[in-house]
């Protein structure tokens, strides 16, 4: 089967390769355009399984909304360039709205999707933090995306009881500037609250502190401790003489999720 320069330009489009490696796969493949792609798809996962190890530290969080359900999905990349392209932006988008639509697991139905942007790319690609809400009936989904350089970079979704979308939308404000990673203290595991209490304490001894005063020293900076680890006790962004919980009054925030570039 015969090929003509059309043909080359239409394989090159279609996969992402150089023009050279469009036409040498067309002449191994006799011309035949399904087998030349394919053969480029295999050349190019041999050669992106090469950039497995290559640090994916730049990349995209997507953002999707629908009713009661909320989506992120970070994409990550090497370089700005990449995660700035329309392309992969693209897909980022694809991915959360398909999160949103049939849960975390589905994100398998766009292996080959990925496995293409990795050859027309020529980047280190892969998922970071998926993650998806479906609200209560009575409950409103709140979110925010953080969009730096034209992409989004700090994404969150936060599940709200009695409280309206506005104010759902304000904590997951904070949330996104504060970064908690717990909702409450009590969800903090004992093994770490008790590393940081003897940390503490090791760093009040050190500092000379009477034996009779460290206890109530230590439980003091323990305190400090949960402010900046557990939402609830966090002082408010906006508004720093109020914890987030006296923020929302009789509101209840149910959980969240957060997934940062960088």
């Amino acid at each position: 089967m015969s090929f003509t320069a059309r043909d080359v330009q239409a394989l090159r489009q279609a996969t992402g390769a150089g023009m050279l490696d469009s036409k040498n796969a067309l002449t191994e493949t006799a011309g035949d355009m399904d087998a030349a792609k394919q053969l480029l798809r295999e050349k190019g996962l041999a050669a992106t399984a090469k950039r497995d190890e290559r640090e994916s530290s730049q990349g995209v969080i997507a953002l999707h909304l629908d009713g009661r359900v909320g989506a992120l999905v970070e994409l990550r990349c090497e370089t700005d360039f990449v995660a700035g392209s329309e392309q992969f932006k693209q897909e980022a988008d694809a991915l959360a709205a398909l999160v949103a639509t049939k849960g975390t697991d589905a994100v398998v139905d766009r292996s080959s999707e990925l496995e293409d942007l990795r050859i027309t790319l020529k980047e280190n690609i892969a998922l970071g933090e998926v993650a998806r809400l479906e609200a209560d009936a009575a409950n409103t989904i709140g979110s925010y995306l953080h969009v730096q350089g034209g992409r989004g970079v700090n994404g969150v979704l936060v599940e709200l009881a009695d409280g309206t979308p506005e104010l759902a939308h304000d904590v997951a404000v904070h949330i996104a500037f504060a970064r908690p990673t717990y909702l409450h203290r009590d969800e903090v595991p004992a093994d770490v609250v008790d590393l940081e209490r003897a940390t503490l304490e090791a760093i009040t001894r050190n500092e000379g502190k009477p034996d009779r005063a460290i206890p109530k020293i230590v439980e003091g900076r323990l305190t400090g401790f949960f402010k900046n680890v557990a939402l609830l006790d966090q002082p408010y962004a906006k508004d720093d003489k109020q914890s987030v919980m006296q923020f929302i009054g009789g509101a209840e925030v149910v959980r969240f999720e957060q997934a940062e570039i960088g």
